[in-house]
């Protein structure tokens, strides 16, 4: 195999319609744009959702839904993953960097610890929010749920 030998495998490339280069060409005069009419002109553009007259699928479809400008997000994560975390790594306080180390949450998360799971380590844990069953399990186990304001 040789550079001057490589080309494109079979029907890869396709050759561009060559447009407005006399009758002989079957594709002069009016270069396939058809006789009159905007569409046929230089500089013809349509707006977009256009359909040519037709009322556009964005108008005939009904709004719906709300997006609530003042939601806050949280990324979640299970006293599970905290216990598995903890026998990991063998911390015995875990707060965000530690979290985020991990690859449990991103940096900028607010980072919310929910009780799904068992967790067995006394842990000290530092979060932004925390649900009810996992304040009590990570207490029940000997540990402390910390949050930050």
């Amino acid at each position: 195999m040789k550079l001057e030998n490589i080309a494109p495998a079979k029907g890869a490339t396709h050759n561009t319609k060559r447009v407005g280069r006399g009758q002989g060409s079957g594709k002069g005069g009016t270069a396939t744009r058809g006789a009159k009419g905007a569409q046929s002109r230089s500089g013809y553009s349509h707006k977009i959702g256009f359909e040519g007259g037709q009322m556009p699928i964005q108008r005939r479809l009904p709004k719906f839904g709300f997006k609530n400008p003042t939601r806050v997000e949280y990324q979640a994560v299970n006293v599970c993953a905290l216990q598995a975390l903890a026998e990991k790594s063998g911390l015995k306080a875990l707060d965000l960097e530690a979290i985020i180390g991990a690859g449990l949450a991103s940096k900028g998360d607010l980072v919310k610890i929910l009780g799904n799971g068992e967790i067995t380590a006394a842990l000290e844990v530092t979060a932004h929010k925390f649900s009810s069953s996992a304040v009590a399990k990570i207490e029940a186990a000997g540990g402390k749920a910390i949050v930050i304001e």
